[in-house]
Order: C-alpha cells, then sequence, then structure tokens
C-alpha cells in the first residue's frame, strides 16, 4: 500500500465535497478583541473577529492577565508533569474548591480540556459500573460520544432534546438496570437548550444518574455563571456537571463536578486523568481570578444576552434566514459547503470580518451555516458594519433568504 498516495487521496477528497478546512492565521491582540491581525497572503490586517468561544472577552480580562503574570513569577511555566508525580499545584486546588462552589457540590476535578474530561469521566463511569445502560442525547458533542464508545457499556440513543422518547427507552428497561442519561445544556451549532428539569425527573422516575455537559454555558447563564442548570434551579439534581474554562472563562482546561466520591473515583480510576500532565499553575490561576469574577458581574451576561438577542433581531429584519436559538447562539443557514465556504472567504476579503463555516461532521449535510457568536464587546457600530457585510455576500453569491 502507498500509504502517502492514501493520506493525498482522503484529503482531496474533503476538497472535492468543499469541506476542507483552512486555519486563519489570526493574532489576537490584548485590549482590542474582538479585533485581531489576520495574517494573509497580502500581509497583516486588521479584522473583526465574529466566531470566538471567549464569550465574554474574558482571554483579555486585566484581572484574567495580571493573575497570570503573577502565578508564572511565582510558580514557573508548567506543573512538572502529572499530578500523581509531580504533585498537585495550590492554583490546582484553589480552582477545584472554586468550581465546586460554582456548581453547588461537594467537589470537582480539572482536567487538560473539556474534551478530555468528558471523554474520561464518561468512559471512566461507564467503564466501571456493571451492565450499566447509556442513554446519549443524538446531538452530543463528538468528545460524549467518544467517551461512551470507549467505555464498551451498552448505548441508546435517544432524539434530540426528546423527553417522551427517553422516556420509551427508560421504561423498556429494569429499574433496578444502573443508566446514566447524557446530554448537553446549551447545544453550540443550532443554540436550543435542552429541558434539564425534564430530563432530571425522569433520572428520578427510573433510577439513572445525569451527565449534563455545561460547556457553552458555564459563566454564561445563572446568577453567577453557573450554567443553565443554575438559571433553572437544578444544579443540585444532577449527578455529573461537566465544564470548561476555556470558552465564557477565557483560559483552557475542563472539569467535571459532582459528589466528593464520584470525583475521586475518576481522579483513581481515570487514565486520561492519571496520566496527563496537569495544568500549568498559570492557567490554573487565570480560571481562578476569571471564575472569580464572573461569580460577582452579573452584568456582564445581561449586556451578553442582549448583544445576542439584537444581532437576532437585526438579520432577521434583513431577511436573513437565522436558524431558531434559545441562547447567545446566532446561526445563520446557508446550506451548501462550497457557499458556505465563499461566503466566509468573501467576508474576509472584502470586509475584514472572520466567521468561521461550518460544515459536515460538525452538522448534518445540507444544514452547513455561519455560526455568529456576539460577545458583550461587539459594539453597535460593528454590529452595522456586519449587517451590510453580510448583505453584500448574500446577494454576490444570490444566496437564499429567509422565507
Amino acid at each position: 500500500m502507498n500509504y502517502e498516495s492514501f493520506f493525498a487521496d482522503r484529503i482531496a477528497a474533503l476538497k472535492r465535497e468543499g469541506r476542507y478546512r483552512i486555519f486563519a492565521d489570526l493574532e489576537r491582540r490584548a485590549g482590542r478583541f474582538p479585533k485581531a491581525f489576520f495574517h494573509g497572503p497580502h500581509g497583516p490586517r486588521e479584522i473583526t473577529v465574529w466566531c470566538s468561544n471567549d464569550y465574554l472577552g474574558m482571554g483579555q480580562h486585566p484581572a484574567v492577565l495580571a493573575a497570570m503574570h503573577r502565578a508564572i513569577d511565582e510558580c514557573g511555566a508548567g506543573a512538572g508533569g502529572t499530578r500523581n508525580i509531580s504533585g498537585t499545584n495550590h492554583y490546582h486546588v484553589l480552582l477545584e474548591r472554586e468550581l465546586s462552589d460554582l456548581h453547588g457540590t461537594e467537589a470537582a476535578l480539572l482536567f487538560g480540556s473539556g474534551w478530555i474530561a468528558n471523554m474520561t469521566a464518561l468512559n471512566t463511569i461507564c467503564r466501571y459500573i456493571p451492565d450499566i445502560l447509556v442513554l446519549s442525547d443524538a446531538d452530543n458533542h463528538n468528545s460524549m460520544i467518544e467517551g461512551i464508545i470507549h467505555s464498551r457499556a451498552e448505548k441508546r440513543v435517544f432524539r434530540h432534546n426528546d423527553v417522551d422518547h427517553l422516556n420509551q427507552i427508560l421504561a423498556a428497561e429494569p429499574l433496578e438496570r444502573p443508566k446514566l442519561i447524557a446530554f448537553e445544556s446549551v447545544y453550540s451549532m443550532g443554540g436550543d437548550i435542552a429541558p434539564i428539569g425534564a430530563f432530571c425527573d425522569l433520572a428520578d422516575r427510573y433510577n439513572a444518574m445525569t451527565f449534563l455537559d455545561e460547556v457553552h454555558a458555564v459563566g454564561l447563564y445563572g446568577e453567577r455563571g453557573g450554567g443553565v442548570a443554575e438559571r433553572d434551579g437544578v444544579m443540585h439534581r444532577l449527578t455529573v456537571i461537566q465544564g470548561t474554562l476555556a470558552k465564557a472563562f477565557g483560559v483552557v482546561g475542563g472539569y467535571v463536578a459532582g459528589s466528593a466520591a464520584m470525583c475521586d473515583f475518576v481522579r483513581s480510576y481515570g487514565t486520561g486523568f492519571i496520566f496527563s500532565s496537569a495544568m500549568p499553575p498559570a492557567v490554573a490561576a487565570g480560571a481562578l481570578a476569571s471564575v472569580r469574577h464572573l461569580k460577582v458581574h452579573h452584568e456582564v451576561r445581561v449586556r451578553h444576552q442582549e448583544r445576542a438577542a439584537t444581532l437576532k433581531r437585526r438579520f432577521a429584519e434583513a431577511g436573513l434566514p437565522v436558524l431558531p436559538s434559545q441562547s447567545h447562539i446566532v446561526p445563520v443557514l446557508v446550506g451548501d459547503p462550497v457557499l458556505c465556504k465563499q461566503a466566509s472567504d468573501l467576508l474576509m476579503r472584502d470586509h475584514a470580518i472572520y466567521v468561521q463555516p461550518i460544515n459536515y461532521p460538525t452538522v448534518p449535510r445540507g444544514s452547513e451555516r455561519l455560526r455568529f457568536t456576539p460577545t458583550p464587546l461587539h459594539d453597535d457600530a460593528a454590529m452595522d458594519h456586519l449587517l451590510v457585510a453580510i448583505q453584500d455576500v448574500w446577494q454576490q453569491l444570490r444566496l437564499r433568504l429567509a422565507a
């Protein structure tokens, strides 16, 4: 077999389908977000980023930057290895305490990313509990799917956010059989929100655990930023809450929160935790400062929701095909991978606006879209510019408007 030809042929197939991914070479500048420098073929130029998951701009917040600088001076750059071998840095301890307080749980456990947190926690829990049945939402993130698959536990997929379908599956199983319901709060490509309370009701009725991914909600919802579960008053009903430090909190890393026994179990048996290098102390310090800040600054969340609602309204008034969204995600349907990429390219080339194309397998074929994530730092002038730009691109490419 010619291995290099195999690799090249598979890449060529992606390009023919129009879904080959090209990374934008961006240089973020502290104090300038949502502006950034794009290093393109004609040299660097300033552009506006409209698709960052740094939802609140905390990646440049002075309190976060100061905490990271201070921790580097105090502790150096790295953690020295895994927490089992090199020891736990005190910033890890403080951050886990802060996260357990955020979610009202007994404990929390840090990971290098949200993906690793999902993969490790689900894999570990579902691998070791005998005869467990995992009920997984059809739209769950890849990291959840991978964790469940690698656990080798029996899995059933229920229709997205469908309480009745989940109830049917659970009702057919013996009450005494161990079960886990895995779902997200905010689904990041469509912006819809799970019926968390209704899923908890089913878990109570059928003796099931719940595993909630709040990656696109922590920091953004609830009076203190605990996520949709805090907003809906159901945090205390969940078995495992998983979150990230890389989006609303503006740094990097992931975690799970729940009972002390559950966190200790994942810490002690989860290979993704045991064999992974620990989070650098400066990263933990920055995340700690961000979590603490957002707990007491609810006005940032209020502004964020206003910006998202305003952009949805303005897109709809312009006749653009905005997909229904219950959250801060603002998806605009294109429906074709080639046109989606062309729209993204034209916005960058002609209008200095960056929004990435979302194509298969991230979304189903035929639902390709541009995904906008307005932040509290996108002012009215930036929004005015975006509206002019996107209408120009829609006309150039003759893209469909809202029905």
